[in-house]
């Protein structure tokens, strides 16, 4: 799989960099041979490397969260003067869509 210079432009202009011509030719060789190099990767035997046993678990075991909370040094108003079920409401940013009118 190769990466066209159109597709590191387009993905320059999604993270909004300015990207000269020369420097997306070198992103778009270094990126297809980090590709390539993925692509030998996925046919490696990895079947008897050690601790790639999961015993059908995903993911990692985590502890139980135990103790007592934490309080807060400031009310949670101080963070964002409003909340709804818990969660803080903060305001969007300016670069996305309007939200939806809510209920």
């Amino acid at each position: 799989m190769s990466i066209s210079l159109d597709e590191v432009r387009h993905i320059a202009a999604l993270a909004r960099l300015g990207i000269s011509d020369e420097r997306a030719q070198l992103a778009a060789e270094e990126l297809t041979s980090i590709l390539a190099h993925m692509q030998v990767l996925t046919r490696v035997d990895d079947e008897r490397a050690a601790g790639s046993d999961t015993d059908g678990k995903t993911g990692m075991t985590l502890r139980p969260d135990l103790g007592p909370p934490i309080p807060l040094l400031r009310a949670p108003a101080f963070f964002a003067p409003e909340m709804r079920e818990g969660f803080f409401l903060v305001p969007r940013l300016a670069t996305h869509e309007d939200p939806e009118p809510s209920p």
